[in-house]
């Protein structure tokens, strides 16, 4: 046996042992298993009838067995069929495997019965092959002539497998097997026969024999189909659907079973006269037309609701005529000299039968209507009677023009509209064809809105407004005007730019005779340099300092003054500089620059220049640095970080002259810087 099976039956044996109260006897449970496994060729899905852990054991064996029983009888008729059991080695399921075992047993049996031995093999084989081999060895002279499905639809594989099955059931008390108990392998024993295997049964076409326990039963092989459902006795009986209430008939109707369906029938039954529809209701039968002659010759049939009635035949005349006074013929209508009016105030022209109406201009006649229709010129001509739009008229049409155009004295043909004659712009228009356009003056442009109003541009408030004026921007109606600060700026003739006034040049300013006057953005100062003790000014004193003035205080010392003649600092000069706060500071700016009258030399003995920054720049505003020009030494002063005014700051430099890693003389210089709060 195969070990998956053996592992099944294994899962089997050993579930819970607790009793419990089998509603179904296990030959009804083992039935309903064997039926599942015949019908589906499955087990998987196998439905539970029973709470009982007995009856689903039973149930899944029997099922099993009948899969092992089909995948047997499969085996032995390819070994019948074939000769060989090749397409079956591929296979590794459990009942490929049983197939493929049944198939080889019967080709031994097949073996015995060519070789004319005894059908009883004598190799230690399974109970199982030992049976399919003893079978196929007497039905060996069958083959071939007769058909095997029939003669042999289930073999005793399931059988022998389930013939294993009590050993297990042992385990479970409340299991009372009733199939035969197992016989050993050694000495003779009872066995069940298996009519199907030996070909003993009576099945008629179309059933399937299927061994039980000590006889046999036939299956239907095709289902009963719908409507239908297999008796015990194997026969398919109707299933009456209106005893079962499975029917879908709704409260106004009755079931009414028929061979293997329903109908449903209304309640209500209709009298004579009517017939029934599908949803109960009374339809009137016209029988003037369901019947043939319902009436004599000479009379008319009238339907009524539920019956009929006759009528003599009267002359009855077409369209355009009517019976004369007698009665007893028709005459022409003259349609034209009744009171409607028939053709609408059109002329009119009698025919027999009928009549025909001439049309005034813009009508059409109608042969269906018999009138005279409008004609829609619009439609009929489009684009040629009117040169913008069309509108049709009763009988004419009339034309009109879109707007900025009026119709023509032709009414037909548009003219443009100088719509600038009543004046539709706040400024200035001009007439375009078929419309105008409004444009505007300096410093205004069309509203949004309507397109007609000019508005005043706000200059100040553009993305460049911050730029237009130096200082402060002003919007006047359809233009602005810039203005500079209150004190020391006045207007550039650009009416835009803010210029600096030069207070000591105007005399504006307030100093003294003894103090110089320095002009600086936006102001003026009022300085006075004094020299120092022992030091004495060099040259005259100025009223009016410029940028590139020094004012140079010299070293004079008495003859014995000793501190004075060892001091190293020779000179003090003083040098004003006015800056504007720089708007965008990326770079150093260089600003003050110290020339020597040394050339730049570095052989020995000559001394070297060492610039420095002594006072004056405790926020590093500035940094010192030397170079080099035109062969002569020179310090330059730079502002390295953003100056934010007004400030005034005085930084005092040194010009060091180092002979031999010491210092022979200095010369200080004192730079007054003032930044102004504006960047102009």
């Amino acid at each position: 046996m195969d070990l998956h099976c053996i592992a099944f039956l294994m899962r089997v044996a050993c579930v819970s042992c607790h009793t419990v109260a089998a509603q179904m006897s296990l030959e009804d449970c083992c039935t309903n298993g064997q039926g599942h496994g015949v019908d589906k060729q499955e087990c998987a899905s196998l439905p539970l009838i029973s709470e009982s852990t007995n009856c689903r054991i039973a149930q899944e064996q029997c099922c099993m067995a009948a899969l092992e029983d089909t995948s047997c009888t499969q085996g032995i008729n390819m070994a019948k069929d074939e000769g060989d059991c090749k397409s079956l080695l591929s296979g590794s399921s459990c009942e490929t495997k049983t197939a493929r075992m049944c198939c080889e047993c019967c080709l031994l049996g097949r073996a015995l019965q060519d070789q004319k031995l005894s059908c009883h093999l004598g190799l230690p084989v399974s109970h199982q092959c030992g049976q399919v081999s003893h079978a196929c060895c007497l039905d060996g002279n069958h083959f071939g002539n007769r058909n095997t499905e029939d003669r042999f639809p289930m073999l005793l594989c399931g059988s022998a497998l389930m013939s294993n099955v009590p050993h297990l059931f042992p385990l479970i008390p409340s299991l009372h097997w009733p199939l035969p108990q197992p016989r050993p392998h050694t000495g003779p024993s009872h066995s069940d026969i298996n009519e199907c295997l030996l070909g003993s049964y009576n099945c008629r076409a179309g059933e399937r024999c299927i061994n039980t326990v000590g006889s046999y039963r036939c299956q239907r092989v095709v289902s009963c189909g719908t409507g239908y459902e297999l008796t015990e006795s194997n026969i398919c009986k109707d299933v009456d659907e209106c005893e079962t209430g499975t029917h879908n008939c709704g409260p106004e109707l009755e079931c009414q079973n028929t061979q293997g369906s329903f109908r449903c029938r209304p309640r209500v039954r209709c009298g004579s006269g009517f017939i029934q529809d599908a949803l109960g209701s009374c339809i009137d039968i016209n029988e003037c037309l369901s019947q043939t002659a319902p009436c004599p010759s000479g009379q008319l049939c009238i339907n009524t609701v539920g019956s009929y009635t006759c009528q003599r035949n009267t002359v009855n005349c077409g369209r355009g005529y009517h019976l004369n006074e007698d009665g007893t013929r028709c005459v022409d209508v003259d349609e034209c000299q009744g009171p409607d009016a028939a053709c609408g105030g059109h002329g009119c022209i009698n025919q027999l039968g009928s009549y025909r109406c001439e049309c005034r201009a813009g009508y059409a006649f109608n042969s269906i209507s018999r009138s005279c229709d409008d004609i829609n010129e619009c439609r009929h001509y489009p684009g040629r009677l009117c040169a913008h739009k069309c509108e049709n008229t009763v009988g004419s049409f009339q034309c009109s023009c879109t707007p900025g155009f009026k119709l023509a004295s032709d009414g037909r043909n548009c003219d443009d509209v100088n719509e600038c004659e009543s004046s539709p712009c706040s400024q200035e228009c001009a007439n375009v064809y078929g419309s105008y356009q409004c444009y505007c003056r300096r410093g205004y442009q069309l509203s949004d809105v309507d397109g007609v109003v000019c508005e005043d541009i706000d200059e100040c408030a553009l993305p460049t407004g911050g730029h237009i004026c130096s200082y402060r921007c002003h919007n006047t109606p359809g233009s602005f005007h810039c203005t500079c600060p209150e004190l020391g700026y006045s207007l550039a003739p650009n009416g835009r730019n803010c210029q600096d006034i030069d207070e000591c040049v105007t005399g504006t300013h307030s100093c003294s005779v003894t103090e110089s006057c320095f002009n600086i953005q936006g102001g003026f100062r009022c300085l006075s340099f004094e020299c120092p003790t022992n030091y004495r000014r060099s040259g005259e004193a100025r009223p009016r300092v410029e940028r590139s003035d020094i004012i140079r205080c010299v070293k004079s010392c008495q003859p014995n003054d000793i501190s004075c003649i060892l001091d190293p600092v020779h000179s003090v000069s003083h040098t004003v500089i006015s800056m504007a706060t720089f708007r965008d500071f990326s770079k150093p700016e260089e600003i003050v620059f110290l020339r020597t009258m040394q050339p730049a030399s570095f052989s020995m003995g000559v001394p070297d220049i060492v610039f420095d920054i002594l006072e004056g720049n405790e926020h590093n505003y500035f940094d010192i640095i030397k170079r080099y020009e035109h062969g002569m030494t020179v310090g330059v002063v730079r502002q390295v970080k953003p100056i934010i005014g007004p400030l005034h700051v005085v930084l005092k430099l040194a010009m060091n002259y180092v002979t031999s890693g010491v210092v022979s003389h200095r010369n200080i210089v004192n730079v007054h810087v003032f930044v102004s709060e504006f960047w102009f």
